[in-house]
């Protein structure tokens, strides 16, 4: 039998629960089930921090040398 251990995220993953938590309620209240649906999409700042999060969580805080 496996045991799991509690995840402890780091402060780049809470960022990145807060900032889907954010986006979900903002897509709910724009009634679109994706930010491509909206006509804000280019020019929006909580999606631009959404992507940027994403980023931040995959590569740590590091800079430079990320591929996805």
């Amino acid at each position: 039998m496996q045991t799991t251990e509690p995840q402890i995220l780091d402060k780049f993953e809470l960022h990145l629960d807060e900032m889907i938590e954010k986006l979900q309620n903002c897509q709910r209240e724009k009634e679109v089930k994706s930010c491509s649906s909206c006509e804000l999409y280019f020019e929006c700042e909580l999606r631009s921090s959404y992507v940027k999060a994403v980023y931040n969580s995959m590569s740590k805080g590091d800079t430079g040398g990320f591929e996805f």
